[in-house]
């Protein structure tokens, strides 16, 4: 008698342990890899779209991420903001993947142009040069 009512008591307790067992023998779980790398594109397509990249650019940053997840995120966020009438924020930090005009070789980069070389003439000629909004 007493064992038919411990019966289903330990048939659920056993159960219960089998998700504990894989976790502590670290066997992979194909779902929950699989929701995770789902959850993971939304995300980046979300701080891409926030960041005003576009697609292209996010799928090139973040090559080992799904593109389908990358586009479900971007797109969540795109009516997000669009709805609520939020601007994009840029990044501030430079991706480490993106050459910096530093590290660019001057033989690539080509000579220095007038827009990029400093003026020659002083600060004080170039304001007397300047017309007066009184003249």
């Amino acid at each position: 008698m007493l064992a038919q009512r411990l019966m289903p008591l330990l048939l659920l307790l056993s159960l219960s342990a089998c998700e504990q067992l894989s976790n502590a023998l670290d066997l992979p779980d194909p779902q929950k890899t699989a929701a995770l790398a789902e959850a993971e594109g939304k995300a980046v397509g979300g701080a891409c779209r926030h960041a005003g990249r576009s697609l292209e650019d996010c799928y090139a940053l973040n090559a080992k991420a799904q593109k389908a997840a990358i586009f479900a995120g971007w797109r969540e966020m795109n009516d997000y903001m669009t709805q609520n009438n939020l601007p994009t924020v840029p990044s501030q930090v430079a991706h480490p993947q993106a050459p910096t005009p530093a590290a660019i070789p001057a033989s690539v980069a080509g000579p220095a142009t007038m827009d990029t070389a400093p003026s020659a003439a002083p600060a004080e000629d170039r304001a007397a040069k300047r017309p007066r909004a009184g003249q």
